[in-house]
């Protein structure tokens, strides 16, 4: 089993009828994952709806809320007016798979974010958002044959920060399940301290871009 994202989906079609109705506001960029990586190396936190919802404990890139690794302030915004959750919590990294190694110790393949590997110390500075205070992290591999799409996001994220690899945290508010409709997401979205939503194929502000 390499891929736990066996739960609901909802076709672009679906979500593009449900932000007509709701009289939001979108943009179709031509090409979603630079744009997704674009906001966030731009300190932006993102909301990441795509596919099928994930089964199991842990967000792994399909209802996700995505940020900068590399920004040390990230952890406690995110905890503050996104999660609203105690400050001491930790926020997991999502890694592509081939390169986990040069950043988290012993780490080959953890497709599921169910283990917890040293930072390399070397390395701690560099991603301090995703370095928990006894220096580890709870790290989720991400193969580009299991899910392209995110995977070439954090390739272009790489290529704009240098680090292979985005905080994930998942996709909802503390006391509250994760989001499943896209519905769920813009409530979740607009109720929360978050910037944009990618959803599909479509991206949502709360401010115009122009």
């Amino acid at each position: 089993m390499r891929n736990a994202c066996i739960g609901p989906a909802y076709t672009n079609e679906q979500i593009r009828e449900f932000l007509e109705l709701a009289k939001l506001p979108y943009e179709t960029p031509p090409d979603l994952e630079r744009r997704a990586a674009e906001l966030i190396a731009d300190g932006q936190i993102v909301g990441w709806y795509q596919g099928r919802m994930e089964f199991g404990p842990r967000a792994l890139g399909s209802r996700s809320i995505l940020a900068d690794p590399t920004r040390p302030e990230m952890k406690d915004l995110i905890n503050k007016f996104v999660k609203h959750r105690e400050e001491f919590r930790p926020f997991a990294p999502s890694c592509l798979e081939e390169r986990a190694h040069e950043y988290f110790d012993g780490c080959t393949s953890s497709p599921f974010m169910l283990f917890v590997y040293p930072v390399r110390p070397e390395k701690r500075d560099r991603v301090p958002a995703i370095t928990h205070v006894d220096g580890t992290a709870r790290v989720q591999t991400v193969a580009k044959d299991v899910n392209p799409r995110y995977y070439r996001l954090i390739e272009e994220f790489e290529r704009l920060r240098g680090v292979p690899m985005v905080l994930n945290t998942s996709f909802n508010v503390m006391g509250e399940p994760i989001v499943n409709t896209p519905a769920d997401a813009v409530r979740c979205f607009f109720s929360t301290g978050m910037d944009a939503l990618v959803l599909g194929d479509y991206v949502v502000h709360k401010r115009p871009t122009s």
